[in-house]
């Protein structure tokens, strides 16, 4: 059986996702991120997990994990954060960030059903060289401790921490983290349906009244 942490930030205007600030106001960066976390518990919730848990760094959970356990996030760099987690939790572990909304539960569930004795570590790999989830059969924070984070090679970083420890690793599809402005313009194009993508589009709506329009160039050039 696996354990499922979510590791999210209170969305709070400029506390999350500053990097969408331009374009956007810090309030419609963190309606943004309040979206974008409320799919991926959605999404979470669905999986036979035997524990719910979100590492929170903040003071009011959102509602969408009242019935989860709360984990106060530990201080430290990211690294230390993510390695804190899996020193806490015993069980078979899935890590999952709170920037990729488009995921589902088709996506995850090989986590769920496909360990085996073949497989140590699942690994989620993110189109800015990062990684958007990692699941470990045995925890340890050491596999994560010291790996440089916020990178564009955070994530050859860690498949090569988890390599050197004699790891067996299976891949997880390839996502985009949103990070960018044209981050969120592709996610929520793959992912229509999401509570992001409608926050989105009530964005966009909100800068076509104010005659402004934040289509990222290479985007812009495409629809013309």
């Amino acid at each position: 059986m696996t354990a499922i942490v979510v590791i999210a930030k209170e969305c709070l205007p400029g506390k999350v996702k500053t990097r969408l600030h331009p374009p956007l106001s810090l309030e419609q960066a963190a309606e943004l991120a309040a979206a974008s976390l409320a799919d991926t518990l959605a999404v979470a919730s669905q999986l036979p997990a035997t524990r719910h848990i979100l590492a929170f760094d903040g003071v009011t959970a959102p509602v969408e994990a009242s019935a989860w356990e709360i984990l106060p996030q530990s201080a430290g760099g990211l690294d230390e954060r993510l390695a804190a987690i899996f020193d806490t939790v015993a069980e078979p572990t899935l890590l999952l960030g709170m920037d990729t909304p488009q995921i589902s539960a088709e996506l995850l569930a090989p986590v769920f059903t496909g360990w085996g004795d073949e497989t140590d570590a699942w690994f989620g790999p993110a189109d800015d060289g990062g990684f958007w989830a990692l699941a470990l059969k045995s925890p340890s924070g050491t596999l994560l401790r010291g790996v440089p984070m916020s990178r564009s090679d955070t994530g050859a970083h860690q498949l090569r921490r988890l390599d050197e420890a004699g790891l067996s690793v299976r891949l997880l599809p390839t996502l985009t983290d949103i990070d960018t402005i044209t981050d969120a313009h592709i996610v929520a194009s793959v992912a229509p349906r999401t509570r992001f993508a409608r926050a989105f589009a009530g964005v966009r709506a909100s800068a076509r009244l104010q005659n402004a329009d934040f289509l990222p160039a290479a985007l812009s050039g495409a629809r013309s």
